[in-house]
């Protein structure tokens, strides 16, 4: 295999599954928007029980993730000759069945850490100290680099998808690729539990950095400059606790 280059892919012909991913996390977003959307800050698991987090989990990574991901749906779908529409449902259920299983790790966090906004507030700043420090550390390393390099530019894992066997390949390539997307993202997703888990525009905010972080040419070195302000951010929240208000309890607003 030729080494990755690191473009991202772009949407050509087969522009139908990209529009229906966009369709799917436009829903989404309606749907945060309406339930969640007058809440600024909610600390820990936002009161849900593992099912309903885990409901809400899958629903948000799919209005944060699903655009990004357009572009490479679009890309699978000329790989497949027949029955390409529900092909193409099974292969985002894949990719979204990853983030769902990343909800029980992110639950078990959510929980550990919205324990910190009833602590001392020195407390709860210096654990959004640590939460933006781990963010911006990944950001700036090689396995970052490499997974979004595979998100960017995934031609060489289209040649591994097309050689799966049987029925399963749709999901198994679904999954594949989102593997790689939460080797990607999942240190952005942690930032959720210092802005609030269900923050609306922290979830903006995050959202439009993996976009641009996968789909502009500059992704590679948006990614660098979100951990460098990551770090700056980790020493910022000392002096204004503000900054972390899912942590700190600043900021937050009752619906």
């Amino acid at each position: 295999m030729g080494r990755v280059t690191g473009r991202p892919v772009t949407v050509g012909s087969t522009a139908g599954p990209a529009a229906l991913l966009l369709v799917a996390a436009a829903a989404a977003w309606v749907w945060t928007a309406a339930r969640w959307g007058d809440m600024r800050a909610m600390p820990g698991t936002m009161g849900l029980g593992l099912p309903a987090f885990l409901a809400v989990w899958t629903l948000m990574m799919a209005a944060m993730m699903l655009p990004a991901t357009a572009p490479v749906a679009a890309l699978y779908a000329r790989t497949i000759t027949v029955h390409r529409a529900p092909r193409m449902i099974v292969f985002t259920a894949g990719y979204l069945l990853v983030w769902a299983v990343a909800g029980l790790p992110a639950y078990a966090l959510a929980a550990a850490l919205g324990r910190a906004a009833s602590l001392p507030a020195t407390t709860g700043t210096a654990v959004a100290s640590a939460v933006f420090a781990v963010n911006g550390v990944y950001q700036l390393t090689p396995l970052k680099d490499r997974c979004l390099a595979r998100c960017r530019s995934p031609i060489g894992l289209m040649l591994r998808y097309a050689s799966y066997p049987g029925p399963s390949r749709d999901l198994r390539s679904g999954a594949h690729h989102g593997a790689f997307c939460l080797g990607c993202c999942w240190s952005l997703m942690v930032l959720l539990t210092a802005f609030g888990v269900m923050n609306l525009w922290a979830m903006v905010a995050v959202a439009a950095v993996i976009t641009t972080e996968k789909l502009a040419p500059a992704g590679r070195l948006v990614a660098h400059v979100v951990g460098i302000a990551s770090l700056a951010l980790a020493g910022a929240v000392f002096w204004v606790p503000a900054l972390a208000p899912g942590l700190t309890g600043s900021g937050m607003t009752r619906m």
